[in-house]
């Protein structure tokens, strides 16, 4: 004789339902607010400075005049009569492009290279690179400049630029190359590739979010050295962060003005982070699996 066995009813899932979509909108909220709070203590500063850009000294210095006044463009037409300013954001666009394109043309072979054979000492040189501080070598640098007559020129600022661009994208492409799938060149290599027509062809290609948002950190970083320009420029070669430096004085501050200039100097970076938004978000993420 068998027994039966009855199972009870299961409570109904409604209150569980309920509950898990409190905490889902509460955990909502709480991001919401999070990132709220995060863009407006990164974007409150971008906010005054470009406000400041169109004060005149007295309401910049005046605690009381806000966001609500009258513009002017005279900080703007004083700074560019000067001709400063556009003379060393052309001197740093002009170090920054042949930095960069330079050191990604040396640095992404290399990273290639380094993740695709296991060069581990190497990379660990790299790290090693990018870890020792570059104020350090100020002082042998300069000696070293001095005596081939290059200081003051751009050659010093592009190979300076470089010691620090080169480690830093082959550090970012080392990763994004070792993510790739090896098959393809392996399979590239079948068809009578050689090891370098592989990367050529397949993994350069491939690579290229890689690539651009390695060059995007590096340029950025080239555009807002102030350490290397302010020792190895001079007036003809001075780049936009020492002519910030300028506006500021023993006796006074012209906010105005340098506020204007910091304006025109953050509208180029800004408009390379927007329009390799695509590559920048692309390379950061890719890089980051592997397979």
């Amino acid at each position: 004789m068998s027994a039966t066995v009855s199972h009870a009813p299961r409570p109904s899932g409604a209150p569980y339902t309920a509950s898990r979509a409190r905490r889902r909108r509460g955990g909502t909220w709480l991001r919401g607010t999070a990132i709220t709070i995060v863009t407006l203590v990164f974007a409150l500063p971008l906010v005054w400075m470009f406000a400041a850009a169109f004060k005149t000294n007295v309401q910049v210095t005046d605690p009381s005049v806000g966001l609500w006044f009258r513009p002017t463009l005279d900080n703007f037409r004083s700074i560019v009569e000067a001709g400063q300013i556009v003379r060393s954001m052309g001197n740093s666009l002009l170090v920054g492009v042949v930095s960069t394109v330079l050191s990604a043309v040396i640095a992404v072979p290399a990273a290639w290279a380094v993740g695709r054979f296991n060069m581990h000492r190497t990379g660990s040189l790299i790290l090693v690179a990018r870890i020792v501080p570059a104020i350090s070598l100020l002082v042998p640098w300069y000696y070293l400049f001095a005596r081939m007559g290059l200081v003051g020129s751009y050659t010093v600022l592009v190979l300076s630029h470089m010691f620090v661009s080169v480690p830093l994208i082959m550090w970012i492409m080392i990763s994004f190359f070792a993510g790739l799938p090896v098959e393809l060149e392996e399979a590239a290599r079948t068809d009578g590739l050689s090891a370098f027509g592989a990367f050529w062809r397949i993994s350069l290609p491939l690579a290229a979010p890689g690539t651009a948002t390695a060059s995007l950190l590096a340029f950025v970083f080239s555009w807002n050295n102030f350490m290397f320009a302010l020792v190895f420029a001079d007036d003809r070669t001075q780049t936009v962060p020492v002519t910030l430096f300028n506006f500021i004085s023993y006796a006074s501050t012209d906010w105005g003005g340098l506020m204007a200039a910091a304006t025109l100097i953050t509208v180029p970076v800004v408009l390379a982070a927007v329009l390799g938004q695509k590559y920048l978000v692309a390379g950061l993420t890719s890089g980051a699996t592997k397979g």
